[in-house]
Formats: structure tokens, C-alpha cells, sequence
């Protein structure tokens, strides 16, 4: 495959793939309908390249922006307000969202609430979408990924973290889609070798556990493998040689694929680590990583017949679950990952509030393995103490 050719694809929303296309955004805005997007994104990307990068294509274009970095590296929910209150007072027609996953998912939840008076939580996932007849349209949207982990440029949907419950909760409405999804991989070459596998791993994570929830859904079983195998051929390549192009390339599309195929589901990996995550303000796909490990274990007896093609799609030539997992845990340790969940900052003490947290995650309900409670204690108290 050549990874340094422009591409545009039409699933399962525009997608516009190549190296240098951020230049090419004001070409994205007009059809949109964007004359005054704002871009947002999150606190630590502040001062980095791409968004001066940004910035002066939309002013080339003679386009007007204003950014709003006021995002966590966890969405809250009084952020996400804040966003709102900005879009309104600027007037702006369009939102812009960069960044990884916490950049894109500020930026989907306020385009959710920018243009209307409903509740952020009434978008909550497991409710009934909100009638939006005789409101008006969300705002458009064009997604920017800027590391190759978090998948989130396609999909409606946005993790944030409801400051009152300590609980992060997926949103989301049906017809919010980006207009445009830019994937650049130009702009991923500055990504540190920490964050490059952290993100990675994530890629991976979605992957494996969209392959492994338990519904018929072939278009998403092919992404997820046709994922595994690009971030398994190129996220090593991606971490030692950060200025390869190639590797950049095919980490975003790899990554991409995941989360697409993440539609059908996740699971328990998800579900333990977005609670950990709104307690402990940990980072994504640190913490997927260091709980994969034990989850992998416990849900070994219900995926028998996903860890052949997903070893496969690895390129492994050891395709039961041992070589499997052996070649997971080999490569947490490859990249450097902290074993336990208490070595990233997470108490001891903490497994059966996580727990109860936990059980009430979405990604919960599509767990290959039916979960209790109790289940899921066991699993967070082993990636506190042993992890892998």
C-alpha cells in the first residue's frame, strides 16, 4: 500500500486521507456551509504547529475562526458548556474540531447543544435521541484527528465527564455527522514515542474489542481485523522511527478503521477505563493499555473463536489465545506500559467503586462475557496489583 497518496473516501462519512491536506481545509469549509467555524480543541495542544497550520490556510481562504482550548484531556461537562457560550456569542455557523480523542469529542458535544436549549445529557446514549424537528440543524462539522489512536473522526458520538456524578457517559445524536473527516498524517510526525504508543494501543483496543463483541455485524468485523493488522505491521515501525510518513499513514488509517468498527461495540477494557478516567483524569489509551492485559484474561473463555483471526491479522505464527495475549503483552512492554493501574496514579482501594461504575458503562453491555459486579472487581483489583 502506499500511504502517501491522497485519497478520498465516502463511508461511512467523507473522509479525505493524504499528507499536507490540512492545507486544503478551506475547500472542506464552503461546501460544509462554514464561513465562521470555531475550532476547538484541547489545553495541551496550545501552541503546537498545526494549529498555527490551521489558522492560516482558514485565513488564506478568507475564512474567520476563533479557537476554543478549553478542553480536558477528559471532557467535562462544564467545558463543554463553556464552548457553547462562546460559539453563541461570536456568532460562529460551524465547528472545527482538532485534536485526539478529547479535542474531537469536545468539539462533537458542542456542536450537540451550540444551536439549541437542550440538556447535554438528554443526548445521553442509552436515552431516546432528542426531537430535533423544529429545532435547529446541529451546526456543521469537519473532524481533525491528530494522533492515531482515538478513531473518533467518523462518529456521532463524544465521551465527557459529568462533574457531578464523577461519571463519563457517551453522547451523542443520529444526525450530527462530520461533514468531512481530514486525516493528515503530516500532522501526527511531532507526536511523542510515549504518547505515539499509548494512542497506538488505543487503535489496537478498539480493534480487539470491537472484533470480539458478540453480534453479526460483518462490515465491522472487517474493519476491526483490517485495523489490527495495520497497527500491528506499523505501530512499532510508528514509535522508533516517528519522522516515517508511511508508518504515520498507516497508523491513521488503521486507527480510522477501529473506530469505525467500534459502532458495533466495545467492552469491559472501555468500560473500566472511561470510570478511571473521570476519577483520575488518566490519559485514554494509557489506561486501555494497562487493563487489557487482565481483561483479555477474563474474557478468554467467550472469545475462542475470535482469537484465530485476530492472531492471524497480527501476522503471529503462534494462533491460539497464549500466543495471542503473549504477543499483546509483549508489545505493552515494547513501548514501555506501566504493568498496573497503580503505577498511573489509581488508589488500591478503589476496585468496587469502579466497579459499580463500571457495570453501568455501555461498553459493559457488549462484553463477549456477561458481567456482574463482582466480575468486573475482580478484574480492576487484578490490573491494580498484577496487571500483566
Amino acid at each position: 500500500m502506499n500511504f502517501l497518496d491522497p485519497q478520498d473516501w465516502s463511508f461511512p462519512v467523507p473522509i479525505a486521507y493524504g499528507p499536507g491536506r490540512l492545507k486544503d481545509i478551506c475547500a472542506f469549509c464552503g461546501p460544509a456551509g462554514m464561513e465562521r467555524p470555531m475550532i476547538v480543541t484541547d489545553r495541551g495542544s496550545v501552541g503546537l504547529p498545526f494549529l498555527d497550520d490551521l489558522r492560516r490556510a482558514l485565513d488564506a481562504g478568507g475564512i474567520t475562526s476563533s479557537l476554543f482550548a478549553g478542553i480536558s484531556p477528559n471532557p467535562r461537562d462544564d467545558e463543554i458548556a463553556a464552548g457553547k457560550a462562546q460559539f453563541e456569542s461570536n456568532g460562529h455557523d460551524g465547528v472545527i474540531a482538532i485534536g485526539g480523542g478529547s479535542g474531537m469529542d469536545g468539539g462533537k458535544a458542542i456542536a450537540l447543544i451550540a444551536k439549541n436549549d437542550i440538556d447535554l445529557w438528554a443526548f445521553e446514549y442509552e436515552r431516546t435521541p432528542p426531537d430535533m424537528a423544529g429545532r435547529p440543524a446541529f451546526p456543521p462539522l469537519i473532524t481533525i484527528p491528530t494522533t492515531a489512536g482515538t478513531g473518533a473522526e467518523t462518529a456521532s458520538t463524544a465521551m465527557v465527564t459529568d462533574t457531578v456524578r464523577s461519571m463519563k457517559w457517551c453522547i451523542w445524536h443520529g444526525d450530527l455527522k462530520p461533514a468531512v473527516a481530514l486525516l493528515d498524517p503530516e500532522i501526527t510526525v511531532g507526536l511523542p514515542a510515549h504518547l505515539t504508543a499509548w494512542t497506538g494501543i488505543d487503535a489496537l483496543v478498539h480493534a480487539i474489542e470491537a472484533y470480539c463483541v458478540p453480534t453479526f455485524n460483518p462490515l465491522c468485523d472487517g474493519m476491526a481485523l483490517e485495523g489490527l493488522r495495520l497497527v500491528a505491521r506499523w505501530l512499532p515501525v510508528a514509535v522508533r522511527k516517528p519522522e516515517n510518513l508511511g508508518a504515520r499513514g498507516a497508523m491513521l488509517t488503521g486507527s480510522c478503521l477501529a473506530g469505525i468498527a467500534f459502532t458495533k461495540g466495545l467492552g469491559l477494557v472501555h468500560a473500566i477505563s472511561h470510570v478511571v478516567g473521570a476519577e483520575y483524569d488518566t490519559q485514554h489509551g494509557l489506561t486501555n493499555a494497562v487493563v487489557l492485559p487482565a481483561v483479555l484474561r477474563f474474557n478468554a473463555s467467550a472469545t475462542n473463536d475470535r482469537i484465530l483471526p485476530m492472531a492471524q491479522a497480527a501476522g503471529l505464527a503462534d494462533t491460539s489465545f497464549e500466543g495471542f495475549y503473549g504477543w499483546v503483552c509483549g508489545l505493552l512492554d515494547e513501548f514501555e506500559i506501566p504493568r498496573t493501574l497503580s503505577e498511573i496514579g489509581v488508589p488500591d482501594d478503589c476496585a468496587a467503586r469502579i466497579a459499580a461504575k463500571a457495570i453501568q458503562d455501555s461498553a459493559a453491555g457488549t462484553n463477549p462475557r456477561v458481567l456482574s459486579t463482582d466480575d468486573i472487581e475482580t478484574v480492576v483489583n487484578e490490573a491494580l496489583s498484577t496487571g500483566r
